[in-house]
């Protein structure tokens, strides 16, 4: 198991998260793995302090990729994305998770951290809700490396974060996020009109949600069944 300072645990993996945290459910947590149609197992956990090279080095050689569709940045990407900012982004992940506000994920694929998963805004009680967000390296685009870790994601937040709705958005000029996310059973709800500042100004988005039980299965289970993952690693 990983700690939230990024130390190992020793503990089997068949054992993690079995119980869930008695305040910040599903954190912090190592989800199982699922094997792709390319034979990669694909998994989320949480951040480590040694991702700070590969998550500065793939946010900065994929700047035209990720710009246009995330959030502003003070100063220039380059200096957002440097080790420093990286510790800053750690620190800030790791005391918000640990309040039980947001859960935030690497996504590993052969083994190597592949981009980030979060959820976030982690409501509980009436509400009991959280929104789902993902970047995935173009390193390891095409190969339907998102698609599963927002299964994972998803099934994650309503099994272990025990939330009733997950929420998630996209750009209209961003469709293929918009596919990712109706693949894993997410349903249009609405169109949000400048709700995010994005790339120095206010952008629209579609909303799409998904809540327990609407099916009967897993996300996991339904992308298996549809071929997009072979199956469950053992």
């Amino acid at each position: 198991m990983i700690d939230p300072f990024g130390r190992a645990v020793r503990r089997s993996e068949k054992q993690v998260g079995r119980d869930p945290h008695p305040e910040h459910p599903g954190w912090p947590e190592v989800t199982d793995r699922v094997i792709l149609p390319d034979g990669s197992p694909v998994r989320l956990r949480p951040l480590l302090r040694r991702d700070a090279g590969s998550w500065s080095a793939m946010r900065t050689e994929d700047v035209e990729i990720l710009r246009p569709v995330e959030p502003t940045v003070a100063g220039t990407w380059k200096s957002a994305h440097d080790r420093s900012a990286w510790w800053r982004l750690l620190l800030t992940l790791r005391t918000m998770a640990n309040t039980g506000v947001l859960v935030p994920m690497a996504i590993e694929c052969d083994g190597c951290f592949a981009g980030q998963l979060t959820l976030g805004n982690i409501q509980h009680g009436v509400v009991s809700d959280c929104w789902i967000g993902y970047w995935v390296s173009s390193r390891y685009t095409g190969r339907g490396v998102a698609t599963a870790a927002v299964a994972l994601g998803t099934d994650h937040a309503f099994g272990r974060v025990g939330v009733h709705r997950v929420t998630a958005t996209y750009l209209p000029a961003n469709p293929a996020s918009g596919r990712v996310l109706a693949i894993n059973g997410f349903r249009e709800e609405g169109y949000l009109v400048r709700c995010l500042h994005i790339d120095g100004d206010w952008r629209d988005h579609h909303l799409v949600a998904l809540t327990e039980g609407e099916f009967l299965d897993s996300c996991v289970d339904r992308l298996i069944r549809g071929g997009r993952i072979l199956r469950k690693a053992d």
